[in-house]
């Protein structure tokens, strides 16, 4: 199972603390979705941080941005991502388009009708992020491109986890609507506890009590936490030399012809 994360500079804490949290919690791997906090994998490797800043020391050092080094320290897959958070359309469209070969997973944040349309209809977009953010909505016709798509639809459980009062019980009331929209279309999606510091990652079994709460099976909730791996591994072979199209590698004929 894998968790989606921000990390320093738009998070609270390092890839590497991240990293080390999340192995704590059992996770097998984390997808660093802050633009800034990893250098993109040359070959679709992992990894992340460290909680002081780098990986294996006790100084101070410039944080480690190699994936690859922080997932060996952590004994994690460290995912290099992005996340396009625009106002429009246009400029999600052409971020999408910047990133979408060097980064392992792209997601866009959603939470305004025209995004969120914009990123269920655009099967280079991996993942659709906190689609009812901001009082956004999401409904049959959006499923239903996400479906024939392969957009992932984000399930954020952390306003769920974090909020009181009112703001927790609209929360759930969000999740509970996207779950049975989601559910009987059946778009793909993915679920995340969308931490910003190690201290709000929760292990798997925290959010299978959210989900359960909210309609989900344990099951279902697990399921969309090995999504994001999933996710990863089918990009980590688009990615790699051999790939030509699902099916079709390339072999010692296609290299000599």
């Amino acid at each position: 199972m894998y968790e989606a994360v921000h990390a320093a500079p738009d998070g609270e804490a390092t890839a590497a603390r991240q990293a080390a949290t999340a192995a704590r919690h059992g996770y097998d791997g984390i997808v660093v979705r802050s633009r800034d906090a990893l250098d993109p994998a040359d070959d679709g490797s992992a990894a992340a941080g460290d909680a002081r800043g780098s990986v294996g020391t006790g100084r101070a050092e410039r944080p480690v941005r190699d994936p690859t080094a922080i997932g060996d320290e952590y004994g994690i897959d460290v995912v290099d991502a992005v996340e396009v958070d625009t106002d429009d359309p246009t400029s999600a469209s052409g971020a999408v388009g910047n990133y979408r070969s060097d980064r392992t997973v792209v997601c866009v944040v959603g939470g305004d009708d025209a995004l969120n349309r914009f990123a269920v209809e655009q099967a280079r977009v991996d993942v659709l992020v906190r689609p009812m953010a901001g009082g956004g909505d999401f409904n049959h016709v959006l499923a239903k491109a996400a479906r024939d798509n392969g957009v992932r639809v984000e399930f954020d459980f952390g306003p769920a986890l974090r909020e009181t009062g009112g703001k927790r019980v609209r929360a759930l009331a969000d999740l509970r609507k996207l779950r049975e929209i989601v559910d009987h279309y059946d778009a793909p999606y993915v679920v995340s506890a969308n931490a910003r510091s190690h201290l709000e990652l929760r292990a798997p079994r925290e959010l299978v009590a959210v989900g359960e709460a909210v309609g989900f099976d344990a099951e279902a909730v697990r399921e969309g936490l090995r999504a994001w791996g999933d996710l990863v591994d089918r990009n980590r072979e688009r990615r790699s030399e051999g790939f030509i199209e699902p099916g079709v590698r390339r072999g010692r004929y296609e290299e000599d012809g």
